[in-house]
């Protein structure tokens, strides 16, 4: 059984990796971006901001994702973003703290193994939920080959709450802005025999429970 495993990245090492994967899916898969030069730090180690995550394949580099603390919401008016009814950017501030997940992407031949995508986003939720935050964000690309809208809604409950035509990446594609309250989805699967659900959520589970029962007393 292949063993799947995912780390912080923190040293030029696994940088070094990680961009290796975002150069063949990001610049010569997709043609998203021309170049990798820029896309994660030189220095990693201590920063609060944002996170890098490298999922590995019996050691091979397989995957990459990005966690951004706190985006800004002062989207640029050339992104011509539209919420669905009864969204607004303040509805959305209010909902609770912001991650923005983005540079998630699996190498295409580790795509038929879903535990490296859900590794990932457990690295992801157990850093997350252990920060206070309490929603995600991200964007995916509508009709895109690979796209994973539909496992996102689906499978995970992200809701669409509006889309953009135009963004940093060189993609045609309309943006679909998807949003997840983490505390909503562990209630939701927490009684799952699915092995899907509990991929994403195995070791968690002591976490969630004290943040689901400090939100609980905030709220009374």
């Amino acid at each position: 059984m292949s063993s799947v495993t995912v780390l912080r990245i923190e040293s030029a090492g696994d940088r070094a990796s990680a961009l290796e994967v975002i150069r063949q899916v990001f610049c010569e898969e997709k043609n998203w971006i021309s170049t990798v030069q820029n896309q994660i730090p030189d220095e990693l180690a201590g920063n609060t901001g944002f996170s890098w995550f490298l999922a590995k394949v019996n050691g091979r580099p397989a995957g990459v994702l990005r966690l951004l603390y706190d985006p800004s919401f002062d989207l640029p008016e050339e992104y011509d973003v539209q919420f669905m009814p009864g969204i607004s950017i303040e509805k959305l501030k209010s909902f609770g703290r912001y991650v923005e997940i983005g540079r998630f992407m699996i190498l295409e031949e580790f795509r038929r193994k879903p535990r490296v995508a859900l590794r990932l986003m457990r690295a992801a939720t157990e850093e997350v939920i252990e920060r206070d935050y309490s929603h995600f964000i991200t964007d995916v690309f509508e009709g895109e080959a690979n796209s994973p809208l539909n496992f996102h809604t689906r499978v995970l409950g992200f809701e669409v709450v509006g889309k953009h035509l135009f963004g940093e990446l060189n993609c045609s594609s309309t943006r679909i802005i998807l949003t997840l309250d983490i505390l909503k989805l562990y209630g939701r699967i927490k009684d799952s025999r699915s092995r899907i659900y509990h991929e994403l959520t195995d070791g968690l589970r002591g976490i969630f429970e004290r943040k689901a029962a400090l939100a609980q007393m905030t709220r009374g």
